[in-house]
């Protein structure tokens, strides 16, 4: 239930611009009367936080990128630079590499959110599909980001990802010869980085704003997973969930500023304050942590080529998510079998990231093993038979029933 816009202008200004660029009835009709599902928790108020946080990511890095060098000579002097010459450089510097942890904290709630209400079903799968292409490109600037203050394990962890692509057929030496600009990762590397990562933020908001804009067309999912159908299942989007989203987002803020102020380099290397230097290998390469699940699962396979393979395709599941749950229930909360089925990936999904700070050696490898097969075993197998197999729960008739009744069944408590 999109509805229609109640935004009449009301001075001759607004009826003027109305008339010319309808842009206060748009905002109007997305952000205060868009009708919202009035069962939502505080697991929606994520898509507000990531908006903040890409906000907050674009302006402290544009702020940054006016004092970084993009020189291999010069490029870890220039963040030293920033760090103790610049007015609140720290506070830049530490907001931005902490504002990254922070960003992929609330994007992968946001994703376990989808997947345990069921957010990718139909009629939701181009949202779906959007949300995945921002989760994709956070990656890519993400990485590239890491590799800007050219300490020791950005050099090197540059080296061994870029060097990935070589495994690929035919193309593969070329596509590592481009991205390094040479033969091997240096000053070209560096400032083809830089820019792709500065550039590549401007797309996330392109498709945020798509993505948004699908949200808006067929309408947010909710806890019960069923359709609004009447005006009394939902509420105003302003103020109910926009004061939500406020609190929220205030209260991830408080969270975020405890890092910035009290442990801004618990996520961090200790090597990355060592100047990259490559007559020097770091005794233990790792990435961000937010990537750890993924290297993980590529260090698992003994064949390059087929790590590759394995670490691209497990982005590809989440992809193919929509089509592989056979199941026509989206919630959780009424498939009894999914739900134990979702908390076993969450563990294995965190296990896999712990795994992948550990050096690869005797029981890490095989435990690495284990969970990646049931990685793709639960996307290739367990969520097409689950749709099969499992009786769920009876769902309610309407959102306002399924309130009335949780209410009531606390009341009674």
């Amino acid at each position: 239930m999109q509805g229609h816009s109640t935004y009449t202008p009301g001075t001759a200004f607004e009826r003027w611009l109305d008339r010319r660029l309808p842009i206060v009835g748009l905002v109007h009709s997305s952000f205060v009367s868009f009708p919202t599902p009035k069962n939502l928790n505080y697991f929606w108020t994520f898509g507000a936080i990531l908006s903040a946080m890409l906000v907050w990511q674009i302006l402290t890095g544009i702020m940054l990128a006016m004092h970084y060098t993009p020189n291999d000579a010069l490029a870890f002097a220039s963040v030293e630079h920033i760090m103790r010459d610049v007015n609140y450089g720290w506070l830049l510097r530490y907001g931005h590499a902490n504002g990254a942890s922070m960003f992929f904290i609330a994007v992968y709630v946001h994703m376990f959110r989808g997947l345990y209400y069921g957010s990718y079903k139909e009629p939701r799968e181009v949202l779906w599909l959007l949300g995945m292409i921002i989760f994709l490109l956070m990656m890519a600037t993400g990485f590239m980001g890491y590799v800007l203050p050219w300490g020791q394990m950005s050099f090197w962890g540059a080296t061994v990802i870029t060097s990935l692509f070589g495994a690929i057929p035919v193309v593969g030496q070329s596509i590592v010869t481009w991205l390094w600009g040479g033969f091997s990762v240096g000053d070209p590397t560096l400032n083809r980085f830089f820019s792709l990562h500065y550039l590549l933020p401007f797309m996330i908001a392109g498709v945020v704003v798509l993505h948004v804009w699908a949200l808006h067309v067929v309408g947010q999912n909710n806890p019960t997973g069923v359709e609004p159908k009447s005006t009394e299942d939902t509420v105003p989007f302003t103020p109910y969930a926009t004061l939500k989203d406020i609190f929220a987002t205030s209260v991830f803020f408080v969270f975020f500023a405890w890092f910035i102020f009290y442990i801004p380099n618990y996520l961090g290397d200790p090597d990355n304050y060592v100047e990259a230097n490559r007559l020097a290998t770091p005794a233990h390469i790792v990435p961000e942590w937010y990537f750890l699940p993924f290297y993980a699962i590529l260090r698992s396979i003994p064949d390059k080529l087929g790590g590759v393979i394995c670490m691209f395709g497990a982005i590809v599941m989440l992809f193919a998510v929509p089509w592989l749950d056979t199941s026509k229930v989206r919630s959780a909360n009424y498939r009894p079998l999914y739900r134990w089925f979702f908390w076993i990936l969450v563990i294995v999904a965190i296990g896999l990231g712990w795994l992948g700070a550990q050096e690869p050696k005797d029981w890490y490898v095989f435990i690495s093993r284990l969970l990646t097969a049931y990685y793709f075993i639960h996307f290739l197998v367990i969520l097409p038979l689950l749709g099969l197999i499992e009786t769920p729960k009876p769902l309610p008739p309407s959102i306002s029933e399924a309130v009335l009744a949780k209410t009531g069944q606390q009341a009674h408590a």
